[in-house]
């Protein structure tokens, strides 16, 4: 796999370390973009949680674009190890925490409203997207985002628990889905 790297902001062109295993798929450098290019204006200060972080890309691309802490869940050992050297190339030794555990089980742990960004990758397949969906929709601040990365075969529900569908994305083989608190959760209207 080509190496990935950061796009934008204080960290912009480090190189981060790729997977020498077969099973984690890292957000590629082009949907990374496209994600920060809708996301702009809400990175800044904000609390993210990477779910499912792999190498910890999108996380440590939020970190760059100054967001206020990133919380990294990742239950692969070897990808923890590889999040911390990613961490560690770009010089990032705080404003940040990871999270070594299956995400449902970190979500549960988790205090609601905790996240202004929500940020899932989980294994491509319809029938993670509604669980992983499920468990994490308590975790969004009022007025907070969830994006959901899967695969474009794989459509997104256009809500679920207190979630509504904004928005989709399409980029190659791959969907960004963005949700939003449902209206009626007094969140206010969806863009």
């Amino acid at each position: 796999m080509k190496g990935l790297r950061v796009i934008a902001g204080a960290l912009k062109g480090r190189r981060l370390e790729t997977p020498d295993w077969v099973g984690l798929r890292p957000t590629s450098d082009r949907l990374r973009e496209t994600l920060f290019n809708v996301l702009a204006g809400r990175v800044g200060d904000a609390r993210l949680i990477d779910g499912f972080a792999g190498t910890g890309a999108v996380g440590i691309e939020a970190l760059s674009r100054g967001a206020a802490h990133v919380t990294f869940v990742e239950s692969d050992p070897r990808a923890v190890r590889l999040i911390e050297r990613n961490l560690q190339h770009c010089a990032v030794s705080d404003r940040y925490a990871i999270i070594r555990a299956r995400f449902a089980d970190a979500a549960h742990r988790s205090a609601p409203g905790s996240f202004d960004l929500v940020f899932l990758d989980p294994p491509y397949g319809p029938d993670v997207i509604v669980g992983t969906l499920e468990a994490s929709a308590p975790l969004v601040a009022p007025g907070g985002l969830l994006i959901l990365e899967h695969a474009r075969r794989d459509s997104a529900p256009a809500g679920v628990t207190s979630l509504a569908k904004s928005r989709d994305i399409m980029s190659g083989d791959s969907a960004l889905t963005l949700y939003m608190p449902a209206p009626d959760e007094g969140s206010g209207s969806l863009p």
